[in-house]
């Protein structure tokens, strides 16, 4: 029954979970640090210390295995300790491709181990399939780095088309869909061998948790190097953080859903407004990558855009300062709205438009996210 359930149903009922002992609807929380051994000494149980892992961790892994189609998914305690757990597996000096726009926290990670000679980085720009395979090393690239739609700009990466270039060339394909989860885009099933998400944000909704979630198509001598790095560093999702991305995950479909209805809705009001220059959001049929994004989103593009305001640098910098209904802070996927100067945040030497404001939408009423963003722009702008 359960494998002909949609996944909206495995999501709200948490892969149907009931404590066959009580009867209990909703996952527990196992704080436990350590375990006993069987009455054997030198047999293992199935848990020994929660740095390895613990029952709650795992049901919350097995609920985004499910969901991305994946053979195995590991949780981290933030999404830059599962991204930088990648780059430690890879040998020393190996070759990776990553676009020139992304998350910044990741591509200053990239580019620190670079200056180290840990890794030797090329990159390519987002979104630019030519681009990306003139950057590869024919049979020496050990990785491609994806982020679609990428941050802050939101251009769209074709996940098929990557995957068969990296492959082409003997490399992996690692994929980071964190605005668009895989209720909106499997990559996996596209043809990445890794698929990224930092699960602070859409995964888990709520802004009360720092997680990252790695999924994999294949076990594999680098997946089991990925796992070996977590244990030693410590860095496995705890367990009280895990039951809240459990809860987080049940509403997963009908979040998303709201915040992209409401995306839509602000950013084709914004399209043309006069003192907005650009809006970037595949969900515009104008957008360049909207039939990609359709395509990989099935039509649910998250809620995540960005404006270039009409003015300097600092009239965009006003427009966040005086929203009254958006959060001026950072993160994204959350039910509530936010606001950033992404310029501000990323700091110098990261490409991004000094007038761009990255916009997560959340669920509010849309009107008075409007409104917000009406009275903000015409007290900046005056």
């Amino acid at each position: 029954m359960k494998n002909r359930l949609a996944p909206a149903t495995r999501l709200a009922q948490a892969l149907r979970f009931m404590d066959a002992e009580t009867g209990a609807l909703i996952p527990p929380i196992q704080p436990s640090a350590t375990y006993a051994r069987g009455p054997d000494y030198n047999e293992r149980k199935s848990y020994i210390y929660r740095r390895d892992s613990n029952q709650t961790t795992e049901h919350a892994e097995k609920i985004i295995a499910d969901l991305e189609d994946a053979s195995e998914t590991m949780l981290f305690a933030s999404g830059m300790s599962a991204a930088v757990a990648i780059m430690e597996a890879l040998p020393a000096g190996a070759h990776v491709v990553i676009p020139e726009v992304m998350y910044h926290g990741v591509l200053h990670q990239f580019r620190r181990y670079a200056e180290m000679n840990r890794l030797d980085v090329s990159t390519y720009p987002a979104a630019d399939l030519d681009g990306m395979k003139a950057a590869l090393h024919q049979g020496a690239t050990a990785l491609v780095w994806v982020e679609t739609p990428n941050n802050p700009d939101w251009d769209v990466t074709d996940i098929a088309a990557a995957a068969k270039i990296a492959h082409a060339a003997g490399a992996l394909l690692v994929t980071d869909c964190t605005s668009t989860p895989p209720c909106c885009t499997r990559a996996l099933d596209l043809g990445a061998d890794i698929s990224f998400h930092s699960a602070t944000k859409y995964l888990n909704g709520h802004s009360d948790v720092t997680a990252g979630a790695l999924s994999v198509r294949e076990t594999s001598a680098l997946w089991r190097q990925i796992y070996e790095i977590r244990k030693l560093q410590g860095t496995v999702l705890h367990s009280f953080d895990a039951f809240l991305l459990i809860r987080g995950m049940r509403s997963l479909m009908l979040r998303v859903e709201k915040a992209t209805e409401n995306a839509l809705t602000l950013a084709a009001h914004l399209e043309d407004h006069p003192l907005v220059d650009r809006v970037l959001f595949p969900g515009l049929p104008s957008h360049p990558g909207h039939e990609i994004a359709k395509r990989q989103t099935g039509g649910l593009y998250g809620g995540m855009l960005s404006i270039i305001t009409h003015g300097s640098e600092q009239t965009a910098i006003d427009t966040a300062r005086f929203c009254q209904v958006f959060y001026p802070a950072t993160s994204l996927g959350g039910v509530e709205s936010l606001i950033e100067h992404r310029k501000t945040v990323s700091g110098e030497g990261f490409k991004v438009h000094p007038n761009l404001l990255r916009l997560s939408i959340g669920i509010e009423d849309v009107g008075d996210l409007i409104a917000d963003l009406e009275q903000a722009l015409s007290r900046a702008c005056a």
